[in-house]
């Protein structure tokens, strides 16, 4: 592995958002959800200051925020190497969500979003393709053919009380073109604790298996649920076999801070002394980690400290203040219905959370009216840009980007605005 810089998360962007993070203060999300103790919460209406003023779409968008893991395991000779950069990929992933209680907005359906960055040699495109149950698909690809990245995501939000789970159901596929590999695993469960009072809290847990159906080689990832005194909060802990089953590497780490490799015998090591490693402390103030670096380990990724006005920017990363941009010229390549120009979203960025409410309410009439009048006529909904079929890798029912979003023939889009 080279230098530990190239590991951070590559953040640039605005340092802020054009309006700070609304207060929910005078609101009470006991009086909606106390109604609502297990059931799926993908139908109740919340009111908008629970929002962040992002569709779900820009938030998938965030799984590229670390697309520089990708570049990386694309340049390794070895699948082992390949693997743990993936696995670390895999991670980082998730890491956005830290902090992140607001809700994005629900997608209607035939949204779309598009992100394009040239500097990190990648474009991605994002359709919502159903609307009951909601379903977005996403796929990335490099501009210079190295890689392609794509799934779709079902999610699913229960109520249990006093927090909220989110399982986000659907497959993550990553192929790298050179290496002829595709690699799938499903993201971990995430929660959010005290719903009722206290401070809003996350987790992510549940365990993430990551395959390479070319090699054989398999990476199984624990995400490791709190516990009862906290000392498993955020923690992350696996392994990589190849096909024969034999461990070949260990990894460790946090999903908010940074995931490391080492050899097995060095972890096992690790149980048969009696003193434990201290918490690395190395590169100042600006990192301050809480795992324990076992000695001979590897550094696979590292987080970049957020913006320091993040609390009050709905914690977002500086990646996810740019998502919402929308630069001059930047609307007469946008399809019609990329999310930028959704006027709810866009009033609460700027701070109008009565006109976000007055244009949300109008956005969800006109998409009732539009499913009832092809109910009445018996016309069925046409996805844009995305079809279903088979995942090739898993053989189970996906949907596949068509391809020619790019192209800029936006004839037959819907107006959903």
């Amino acid at each position: 592995m080279n230098s530990e810089e190239e590991f951070y998360d590559a953040e640039t962007g605005p340092k802020t958002l054009p309006a700070p993070m609304i207060s929910r203060s005078d609101y009470s999300v006991w009086g909606i959800l106390k109604k609502c103790v297990g059931m799926d919460l993908s139908k109740i209406t919340m009111p908008i200051v629970f929002n962040e003023p992002l569709s779900f779409l820009q938030r998938m968008s965030e799984y590229m925020q670390h697309t520089h893991l990708i570049h990386k395991a694309c340049t390794l000779s070895d699948s082992i190497d390949r693997m743990q950069v993936v696995a670390a990929f895999a991670v980082s992933s998730v890491a956005s969500q830290l902090d992140r209680t607001g809700k994005p907005f629900n997608p209607l359906l035939g949204e779309t979003y598009e992100l394009t960055r040239e500097d990190e040699g990648y474009r991605f495109i994002t359709e919502q393709v159903s609307h009951h149950p909601p379903i977005s698909a996403f796929h990335a690809q490099s501009l210079k053919q190295e890689f392609e990245f794509h799934g779709s995501i079902h999610p699913k939000l229960k109520f249990w009380g006093k927090s909220v789970e989110a399982e986000p159901k659907g497959t993550m596929t990553l192929e790298l073109l050179k290496h002829k590999e595709a690699y799938t695993w499903t993201n971990p469960f995430c929660c959010v604790h005290n719903i009722i009072m206290g401070k809003l809290w996350i987790e992510q847990y549940g365990t993430v298996e990551i395959e390479n159906h070319h090699t054989g080689d398999r990476c199984v990832l624990n995400f490791k649920p709190c516990g009862l005194f906290g000392k498993e909060l955020h923690k992350v802990e696996g392994h990589i076999q190849d096909k024969s089953k034999k461990k070949r590497r260990v990894l460790y780490g946090k999903w908010t801070e940074c995931m490391y490799s080492v050899d097995p015998k060095m972890y096992e090591a690790r149980y048969l002394t009696s003193q434990s490693p201290e918490p690395e402390t190395e590169g100042g103030p600006e990192v301050q980690e809480t795992v324990a670096v076992i000695p001979g380990s590897a550094l696979l990724w590292r987080i970049a400290p957020r913006p320091p006005d993040s609390e009050q920017m709905y914690n977002f990363t500086r990646f996810t203040m740019t998502l919402n941009e929308l630069e001059p010229g930047m609307e007469r390549l946008l399809a019609p219905t990329d999310c930028r120009l959704r006027p709810d979203i866009r009033a609460m960025e700027n701070g109008d959370l009565d006109t976000a409410h007055v244009e949300k309410d109008r956005l969800e009439e006109k998409q009732r009216v539009g499913r009832k009048e092809r109910s009445n006529a018996e016309e069925e909904w046409l996805t844009r840009w995305f079809q279903l079929g088979s995942n090739h890798h898993t053989g189970a029912q996906d949907w596949l980007y068509k391809g020619k979003y790019f192209d800029r023939n936006y004839t037959n889009c819907p107006n959903i605005y």
